[in-house]
């Protein structure tokens, strides 16, 4: 069991970040900068190269990824513009708040940039979160990288940064243009978060030593048409990457609760059982020191106790 390793998500501005730089049960830690601009990267980066930081550091690329670029002030309805142009057949249903909200979307505008709702979802919806339409129609287009996020990766590898997520892969070309930014010896971990993501997988997917599977369930759960999908893409990804890391979703219970359910403990086990050695917390436990410091422990306890059978 001493292979089974944890990756938990932080930001070294963050009071506990320090803490769990120098944790030894940690394999990683990602860095997300979804709701950060490139300005503010400037200062994370610096913090990041202190000498007490122990812990390997991978830092999280958005490509395909839809998220709200700017929210646009209305009172009868949603109006939102996308990082990427889209098109999609209207009406459709677009999720939010990771499947716990939706609002119908009534026409797209500028190009297939903005988003025109009837009426809108039940809570606020703010620049930078992530959205889904699980429509058949949806195609993302224009360039896989925005020029923020281009601007990003070039302070990132300046900093000297090696290890690398990219999410929403969903072909081999995904994989290529990223290599040609990065350099091809980089470390990169291919975030799976989407059917035709998993269509990559199960076709195209050629495992090399620096590229890594990961099954990033917090937003693949929520792409997926039926619920119960999730435990067959689960058990491809593994099977298609021995090293696949399996990410979000994992050990929820404590972010209510000291003691972690049956069902953690036992969802840890089957992950292990087909065949997972490296997994990640979701973002929600890592934000607070207390969560997180709970999660990290009930994990390793598992980690060391179930070595016993």
């Amino acid at each position: 069991m001493r292979d089974l390793q944890l990756m938990v998500t932080l930001w070294p501005s963050f009071p506990h970040f320090p803490k769990f730089a120098a944790d030894p049960r940690l394999r990683g830690i990602r860095l997300n900068s979804a709701m950060m601009a490139p300005t503010e990267l400037t200062k994370e980066l610096e913090l990041a190269a202190a000498p007490e930081v122990d812990v390997p550091l991978w830092f999280d690329v958005k490509g395909r990824q839809m998220r709200v670029a700017e929210v646009i002030p209305d009172d009868d309805h949603l109006d939102l513009r996308l990082n990427h142009p889209i098109f999609v057949r209207t009406p459709a249903t677009v999720l939010f708040k990771a499947g716990a909200d939706a609002a119908r979307l009534d026409r797209l505008e500028e190009g297939g940039r903005r988003l025109v709702f009837q009426g809108g979802p039940h809570y606020q919806v703010r620049e930078g979160e992530s959205l889904h339409i699980r429509h058949p129609s949806l195609e993302i287009r224009g360039p896989l990288f925005t020029e923020a996020e281009l601007e990003k990766i070039a302070m990132v590898r300046a900093a000297g940064c090696r290890r690398w997520f990219l999410s929403y892969v969903e072909e081999a070309a995904d994989v290529d243009r990223f290599l040609e930014l990065v350099g091809r010896d980089a470390e990169v971990m291919l975030k799976i978060e989407s059917p035709r993501g998993l269509d990559y997988v199960a076709r195209d997917f050629v495992k090399r030593e620096n590229l890594t599977l990961v099954a990033a369930r917090g937003d693949l759960y929520v792409e997926l048409e039926r619920p119960h999908e999730i435990l067959a893409a689960t058990k491809l990804i593994v099977a298609r990457d021995p090293e696949a890391c399996v990410g979000s979703r994992i050990l929820l219970s404590t972010i209510q609760s000291g003691v972690p359910e049956c069902a953690d403990f036992s969802e840890l086990a089957w992950l292990y059982d087909i065949g997972y050695r490296s997994m990640m917390l979701c973002d929600e436990i890592c934000l607070k020191e207390k969560l997180l410091s709970r999660a990290v422990n009930a994990f390793d306890a598992f980690r060391q106790a179930y070595a016993a059978h």
